[in-house]
């Protein structure tokens, strides 16, 4: 009997664990391509309601609305030539990060992007692009 209620709370913990790491990097995955192709409209709906953005310094916290107006320039002024994952992780908190490089013609900027759990769904909170 306690074999069957160890297997049954193991299953019922690697269901869960399983779940929330694949959910978390479907929209990591998501979250990479609509920043390779430079497209505002795809990565906004990985944003929080209310998503903090750095652009080299130039930090205001943003709603979707204007979020997606914002990148939006930062995609015509850098059009994008790739943009690479470098690290992925976790805060002490559990909350996930990345950390990437986004290129462009004549340079490339350092990513961050934190993302929180909001009612069962990973969203970006903050990004900061930092020109390398």
């Amino acid at each position: 009997m306690k074999y069957r209620l160890f297997i049954l709370l193991f299953a019922t913990f690697v269901l869960l664990t399983t779940k929330e790491v694949f959910g978390q990097g479907e929209v990591i995955s998501n979250i990479r391509v609509a920043l390779k192709a430079g497209s505002s409209k795809e990565l906004v709906k990985y944003l929080n309601k209310s998503t903090d953005i750095d652009l080299d310094g130039d930090n205001s916290s943003y709603s979707k609305a204007q979020a997606e107006f914002v990148l939006k320039g930062f995609f015509k002024d850098y059009p994008p030539t790739n943009f690479q994952i470098i690290h992925q992780g976790a805060s002490k908190a559990g909350s996930p990060y990345v950390i990437g490089q986004y290129s462009y013609n004549s340079g490339s900027f350092r990513v961050w992007i934190r993302l929180k759990d909001e009612g069962g769904n990973y969203l970006v909170h903050a990004m900061s692009f930092y020109k390398d």
